[in-house]
Order: C-alpha cells, then structure tokens, then sequence
C-alpha cells in the first residue's frame, strides 16, 4: 500500500451563517484550490463527502454529485457520500485514503460539509435525536445531551469528578479557539460562566456543550511520493483506527469508560509504528466536556477515572503532557457534523506548518492524533498525521 499525504485544505469560517448549504461548498471548495499550487479541479478523479443530516436539515440527499459540480470536479474513479454521524467527515477521510493508498486513485478530495441552522431550531434539535436507536433509546428522550448528561453523572458517581473539572474544558478550548479566526465562538470563558450558565441536562449546562453550527471543509490527497509537486510542507498520513461496541444504549460496554476508544487508539499506534509519548497535538472529540476527559483516561495519558484531574493540573495544555485542542476544539469551534474531522486535519497541518498564531502553535510538533466519536460514544474513529 502506498504512503499518502494532504497536499491543501480550506474551509469556511463556522456557526451560524446566512450561506446556503451550496455556499458553504463553494466557499470551502475555493479556499481548498487556492491553497495548493498546480492543482485544479479537473485533476480529482475521486470524492468523498462527509454530511450526516442534509436529507433532514436542507432536505437534500445525493448530495456528492452535487458537491462536484459546486467544485468544478469531474470524478472519474470514486465518487460517494459518506454518513457516520459526527464521524462522517473522517468516513471520507479514511476512504478518500484509502483510495490512493490502495491505488485506485491518484488525486482525492475528502470533504465535508453540515448546514445545521434552521428557522425553527426545534426541528433542527429533533433531527438530533435520529442518532441514536430510535426504537429502543429515542423513546425515552435519549438524544446526545442527555445520553451524555448520564454518561457524567455515572463518571461523577465512579470517580468524584466535579463539575468545576468540567468546566475547565471549557474555558481551556475557548480560549484557544480566541485565536481561530475560523471559530464559531471567539470569547473567554471563566468556570464561574460555565457554571452558571444555562442547564441543558444536569449536570451538563450550555457551556458544557459543543454549538449547533454551520461549515464546510475541504483536504486534497495524493500519494506521498507526488507530493513535492503541489508544496514543500505535506501533511503525511501515518495511521489510522476504528472500534465500534454495540449502538443501543443498553448494549454498551460500559457508561463511564469508552473502551472502543481503547482498541481504536491501539490500532492507530500500531498502524503509525509510534508510541503515545510520540503525539505532540491530539485534536479529540469533546461534543461535551465530560467526554474530552474520558478521552484522556482512554487514550492513556491518565489513569481511568483520573480525567478530572488530569485537566486540574495543566495537563492537556500546550506544554502540559499533551496539547489537547489547540485549534478550540468542537466547544470552542463548534461542530458542523461533517466538517468537523476535515477542520481537525486543516489545522493539524497548519499546526505541522507553523502557521497558527504563537498563542496556541505546538512548536516543533511532528505527530498529532485526530479522534472523532459518534453515537452513543459506542463508535470511535482516529487519525494519526506526520509532519515528517
């Protein structure tokens, strides 16, 4: 199998935007073209595009033919869309890498793309509660902040771990995300704001919880031996893991710890050939506060139930044990379903490239971990990157 790098990506800014769904593509699409050098659209022969929900939130389906003629692409080799809820984006990732790597392709787009905004934002919240079984769990109004709501407390009644613990999620991504000109939310938050702040599903309040957001993104991949023709800095693609236990609720292997994250992220190391002390940016999944801890104790840099206090003593801070969301994560970034993997990536790679502000730039940062969860926490998805 062939090595593959990222060559260029581009993405819109997120949140709430007056941009039609088509838009978003279009602005995306531009940004992505423009940032790689003697490329166009016609030399794309394969296109993934990530979208959970464009049948409920734009009332559209057969969205990537859709998405290649907003782009100019005229795909000769792979052409699909891919739907793995807050995974969708990193679906097409895996894919569109597993395209070239496999050799069906030499040029691939991954993309990704959520219109989440609606008039009635009722609606938009009750297309929410399609993620998780509707026969067994949508019944009884488990839809993601409640199920996580239950996921905390369990982990509060297991651990001791406080609310204030959670909050400090909060307040370390929006601070990072102060610095993303492409972040939904561009304010510093305090504990005491995150804690006061409007209740969603106890113990989870609004600050606890990643936004309802518009976006778009786009990355191009090549073999990583062609990549010196587009640029001099590629993002190389080292590895990569999925796990998926169970999908109702019930059938979970366990509330408080997310052993599927566990498989996955040994699969990712052995598949890169590196170690956990290796990964200088890990961009991982926190839809919720409580969930960004539980990837802590998953991924091993705490013991399990100690993610509380992991964040309490710096250690998922830029030059704590590991820089945990830089970019401001989907709290301070907010989450446009199949978008949010391919912006993980783009800023993985202007991380790679030095071109984030000093605020929140790695230096020298040479392998980074992007993890995507979906359900019920019960599929995780990972991807490991590679300045080098």
């Amino acid at each position: 199998m062939r090595k593959v790098a990222v060559i260029g990506g581009g993405a819109t800014r997120c949140g709430k935007r007056e941009a039609t769904w088509r838009e978003l593509v279009q602005e995306a699409g531009k940004a992505m073209f423009d940032s790689v050098e003697n490329l166009s659209p016609k030399d794309v022969e394969a296109l993934l595009v990530g979208a959970a929900q464009p049948e409920r939130f734009t009332f559209q389906v057969h969205v990537a033919p859709l998405v290649a003629e907003c782009l100019g692409i005229t795909p000769t080799k792979v052409i699909a869309t891919t739907e793995l809820m807050c995974a969708s984006g990193q679906a097409a990732l895996r894919y569109a890498w597993a395209c070239i790597s496999s050799g069906i392709c030499d040029v691939a787009v991954a993309f990704g793309v959520e219109k989440m905004y609606m008039r009635n934002m009722a609606e938009a919240q009750t297309n929410m509660t399609c993620v998780l079984d509707r026969e067994w769990d949508g019944v009884n109004a488990m839809s993601a902040p409640p199920f996580f709501a239950m996921t905390a407390q369990r982990h509060i009644h297991e651990f001791g771990t406080t609310e204030e613990q959670m909050a400090m999620v909060s307040v370390k991504n929006h601070h990072y995300s102060t610095m993303n000109p492409l972040a939904q939310f561009q304010k510093e938050v305090s504990i005491e704001k995150v804690l006061q702040s409007f209740m969603i599903a106890p113990p989870l309040k609004l600050f606890d919880c990643s936004g309802i957001t518009d976006g778009a993104a786009g990355v191009i991949l090549v073999p990583a031996e062609n990549a010196t023709k587009y640029t001099d800095s590629p993002m190389l693609i080292a590895g990569s893991g999925q796990a998926n236990i169970g999908n109702a609720v019930a059938n979970l292997a366990s509330i408080s710890e997310w052993i599927p994250l566990k498989l996955a992220v040994k699969e990712a190391l052995r598949s890169a050939k590196v170690s956990l002390a290796d990964i200088d940016i890990a961009e991982l999944h926190d839809c919720f506060t409580i969930s960004e801890i539980m990837e802590y104790e998953a991924f091993g840099w705490c013991e399990r139930g100690k993610g509380g206090k992991f964040i309490e003593d710096g250690g998922p801070y830029i030059g704590g044990t590991i820089a945990v969301n830089p970019r401001g994560g989907l709290l301070g970034c907010g989450h446009p379903l199949g978008a949010t993997a391919i912006l993980q990536s783009i800023d993985i790679m202007n991380q790679f490239q030095s071109e984030v502000p000093n605020g929140r730039l790695v230096k020298d940062a040479d392998v980074a971990v992007a993890h995507n969860l979906s359900g019920a926490a019960n599929v995780h998805s990972l991807m490991v990157y590679s300045r080098r």
